[in-house]
């Protein structure tokens, strides 16, 4: 390593403990950082005392920090940050595998898997993983088996034995000794743990979640959005303003699940200006727990909960047409989508048609619960469909289109513009929501490069001013 590598090195880590030592929230889930002395890794914003400078390590990843041999600590619990913003702007490898990670693939397909999805040997994706994170895909997905793990502990009343399969572990012995290691406890002590301070529920009362964010996060806009798409049969908006519930069914790898995710005010700013971040409340009931860490993903990308409201907000607040609108409406979202194959098809036909094809092609319910008795029609149940429905679904079907969380994004982009029936502005419409993108610009609009990496955000805030619309 030469001088000028090893100054750059250092600056960066003294920004870093720079941030530990102001307990500074917008950073956790970005970095993570551990203590010799202790052996203990924490999130940035952690109340505990500020460590001496010279005991601190950092790491990109809670894997790396768990790979050094690191615990984590019981105060700030951080391997329940919001995830790295960075995956969702990366269209890398990295970046998608950390996606596909995220979604549960290393569990159901192992790394040769995930490679083969991503197009390269398991070996290159490891090196990669290793080189940028400290851990590879092994140990990224054995961290978020762990925090699977924890939250089915301390939330359901489910069997131990059982929720070490339903984490994603091989076997009880690799589920005890991952926790042991992880968390410096038994499984049954953070059970007994988390009894005294909330009680647990049963497995048909589903899994009490909090699904957090960092920064300020506008509720509001990304509910009265899912209100106006809600397709009848497959998901619902109920209650008032700053008090609504999202619901809506999905399929999921194993089985179906029911989620219902709670519309939160906006919490204050602090003294000092900088927001706090906070959180959504949400339950899960699934018909398999095993779907748990990939509803979850889900739901966090249809929420957008792992934005930087920070980056965002300072890049497009610096352009005079949008920085009232920001100051307006800080922590805007981009929403995503809990399933984009079924998003693809609705952005295509539209709510009314969406409703059509749920009542003539969606599968029942095992358990219908309330108003939610469908799951959104499949794609290879539509491909018979004359026109561009059929023509998307076969698309889907086959391969031809990918919308996965691994997807290459330019790649489906050209795919989809290739199919008959598909505007620019449905695409643009599916690569903002179905795979995430958030530097999309609207067609046919004058915008400027000077908002990327973040046009998807700022198409939202026009959208939001009543500037634009989606159809």
């Amino acid at each position: 390593m030469d001088e000028d590598t090893r100054y750059e090195d250092t600056t960066y880590e003294d920004t870093r403990y720079e941030a530990v030592r102001s307990r500074d929230a917008r950073f956790d889930g970005e970095f993570f950082f551990a203590v010799e002395t202790t052996g203990i890794y924490c999130r940035p914003s952690c109340p505990a005392v500020t460590p001496k400078r010279r005991n601190v390590r950092f790491y990109a990843t809670a894997a790396a920090a768990q790979g050094s041999g690191f615990r984590a600590c019981r105060r700030c619990r951080p391997d329940a940050v919001p995830g790295s913003a960075d995956w969702n702007v990366r269209a890398d490898v990295v970046g998608r595998a950390m996606r596909m990670i995220g979604d549960g693939v290393v569990d159901r397909e192992g790394v040769a898997g995930l490679a083969g999805r991503l197009g390269y040997s398991a070996r290159q994706v490891q090196r990669q993983l290793t080189a940028e994170l400290g851990a590879g895909p092994v140990a990224l997905a054995r961290a978020q088996r762990a925090h699977t793990a924890r939250v089915l502990l301390q939330t359901t009343g489910l069997a131990v034995t059982e929720i070490a399969f339903a984490s994603g572990f091989a076997s009880v012995r690799q589920f005890n000794d991952t926790v042991r290691e992880i968390y410096a406890s038994t499984p049954s002590d953070l059970r007994a743990a988390a009894r005294t301070t909330r009680r647990a529920a049963t497995p048909t009362a589903g899994v009490p979640l909090r699904l957090a964010h960092r920064g300020p996060y506008r509720s509001g806009a990304v509910f009265d959005l899912l209100a106006s798409e809600a397709v009848p049969g497959v998901e619902e908006v109920s209650g008032t303003p700053g008090r609504r519930t999202y619901r809506r069914a999905l399929r999921l790898p194993h089985g179906t699940g029911i989620a219902a995710v709670q519309e939160r005010p906006g919490t204050a700013r602090t003294v000092s200006g900088a927001h706090p971040g906070g959180w959504l409340d949400a339950h899960v009931h699934l018909t398999d727990p095993r779907d748990l860490t990939t509803a979850v993903g889900r739901l966090r990308r249809l929420f957008d909960l792992d934005a930087d409201p920070y980056a965002v907000d300072e890049r497009l607040g610096a352009d005079p047409r949008l920085a009232p609108r920001v100051a307006t409406r800080p922590g805007l979202r981009s929403p995503g989508a809990a399933d984009p194959e079924e998003f693809a098809v609705r952005a295509l036909v539209g709510p009314a048609e969406s409703e059509r094809l749920v009542q003539h092609y969606g599968k029942t319910l095992d358990a219908p619960c309330g108003s939610l008795t469908h799951l959104f029609p499949e794609a290879a149940a539509l491909t018979d469909i004359a026109g561009p429905v059929g023509t998307l679904a076969t698309a889907l079907a086959d391969g031809t289109v990918r919308l996965d969380p691994g997807a290459d994004r330019d790649a489906a982009q050209h795919a989809l513009h290739a199919l008959p029936g598909l505007d620019a502005r449905t695409v643009a419409v599916i690569r903002a929501r179905a795979l995430g993108d958030p530097d999309v610009a609207p067609p046919g609009h004058d915008i400027p490069d000077t908002w990327r990496p973040w046009r998807s955000y700022a198409w939202q805030h026009l959208l939001a001013a009543g500037e634009l619309e989606y159809s």
